[in-house]
């Protein structure tokens, strides 16, 4: 169940020495890595397995780096996973047209993969801090990912792990409203079939923990969708 948490990598690279590389030094720094050889591969895997970050070559058989970055961010669905463009092209004009095509960062080859690791932390930390140990803040709720604990108004709850990971997934977008099946995917892993009323039932749980010494009730209820924080 824990692996639910873990990030997933997207490598979007057609030279399999290159993605031999990426792959082992992504799984030896813990994360879930899937793989696409082209652009329309890249398309397709972006809807099946909504990655958490994708590391995008520029030169690909079909459809460009570039085109795939324009319409993973032209999509509402998708615009939010961060994007880590690799391209051989070294010129400030090829760096500036990756990043304004919407590309999150931009790595020149040959890199260095320490410091590829390094942006790619960083990217997750902006948009999955819980997943990379951070300290998580709202209202008087505090969750520390590293040390697994919550904290609300300075009283230490006792969660199980499951209402951690909902709780945890909730407060990196507060306000954001997350459909049932997103918090499946998001807490339990897309490969693990569960019930939809499962998703109602620890919110039940993780409420009656967060309300327990007379706090106010943070989560809110989006009939027929699903859940929000605040």
């Amino acid at each position: 169940m824990a692996a639910a948490q873990t990030p997933c990598v997207l490598v979007v690279e057609d030279e399999s020495a290159q993605r031999e590389v990426l792959k082992y030094n992504l799984e030896a720094e813990g994360f879930r890595v899937a793989i696409a050889v082209n652009g329309d591969e890249a398309l397709l895997m972006v809807r099946e397995e909504k990655p958490d970050l994708m590391v995008l070559d520029w030169m690909l058989p079909n459809v460009s780096g570039i085109e795939i970055c324009r319409q993973v961010k032209a999509n509402p669905d998708t615009r939010q996973i961060p994007i880590i463009m690799l391209s051989a092209r070294s010129e400030e004009t090829d760096r500036v047209r990756g990043l304004e095509t919407g590309a999150d960062d931009y790595v020149v080859k040959p890199y260095s993969v320490v410091e590829l690791m390094a942006r790619l932390r960083t990217q997750l930390r902006r948009t999955r801090p819980a997943t990379m140990g951070e300290r998580l803040t709202y209202d008087d709720i505090i969750l520390d990912a590293g040390e697994h604990r919550v904290f609300r108004s300075g009283d230490m709850l006792h969660l199980g792990p499951t209402e951690f990971r909902l709780l945890s997934t909730l407060m990196e977008k507060p306000g954001r409203v997350w459909t049932r099946d997103q918090l499946l995917d998001r807490v339990w892993g897309r490969d693990i079939y569960v019930d939809t009323r499962t998703i109602d039932v620890h919110v039940g749980r993780l409420r009656k923990v967060l309300m327990q010494n007379g706090g106010a009730d943070p989560i809110r209820t989006v009939r027929g969708t699903g859940y929000s924080l605040g």
